[in-house]
């Protein structure tokens, strides 16, 4: 059975996820990608009720292990009901994040330990990760003048726990640069989508191996 790519866009929101991601799609479909999206956490009834507690409920008391095995639990599900059947009848995968968040969010800024997220988001997606993560790359402070709506629970914490994110992302990046591409985001849009297009199209173009794993 062929298997298909697997892409995730990722970066503090703000970045232009959200536009790149869009245009991205649009760009894969016209090389003849049957493209699929997600969102992490959500896209299945489980991963959307998981956001809800996650995202929206701010008087939610939620500690940061707790809060990192929710995420698990919605991705898990994701992995189970959305990707790997995409993948297996050869469809080209692109999430709006993935386990990276996780370990930048709940580890590096949130204070769990790194490598025991990732051992963690191994079990919950059973190996499968993206074949390439592009990072959006920006300044907090500029990122979070961008955002025309209240900030979500996460969000809330402030742009001191968004800057330990932002360096959570650069470190690895630095760890895997193979996997995880930073995308100076501080650019135009075309230019930006310019710098994703040129990161992923060794992916594109080559023949469509199984999926990277952890």
């Amino acid at each position: 059975m062929q298997n298909g790519r697997f892409f995730s866009l990722d970066g503090i929101d703000g970045a232009g996820k959200s536009t790149q991601l869009a245009l991205f799609c649009q760009w894969l479909r016209e090389q003849g990608h049957d493209v699929v999206t997600c969102r992490d956490p959500g896209s299945t009834a489980l991963g959307e009720a998981v956001r809800g507690l996650l995202l929206d409920r701010h008087e939610l008391a939620i500690g940061s292990r707790t809060e990192m095995l929710l995420y698990m639990a919605a991705r898990a599900q994701l992995v189970e009901e959305f990707i790997r059947p995409a993948l297996a009848r050869g469809a080209t995968v692109v999430s709006d994040r993935f386990l990276l968040a996780n370990v930048v969010y709940q580890a590096h800024a949130g204070g769990l330990p790194v490598d025991e997220t990732w051992d963690v988001g191994r079990i919950a997606t059973g190996g499968l990760q993206p074949d390439l993560t592009l990072v959006l790359d920006l300044d907090v402070a500029v990122a979070w003048s961008r955002l025309n709506r209240e900030p979500d629970r996460i969000e809330a914490r402030g742009p001191e726990f968004l800057n330990r994110v932002r360096t959570g992302f650069h470190a690895e990046a630095a760890r895997q640069p193979g996997r995880i591409v930073l995308i100076d985001a501080s650019r135009s849009i075309e230019a930006v989508q310019a710098t994703v297009r040129a990161a992923a199209v060794g992916h594109v173009v080559r023949g469509s191996p199984d999926p990277a794993h952890l």
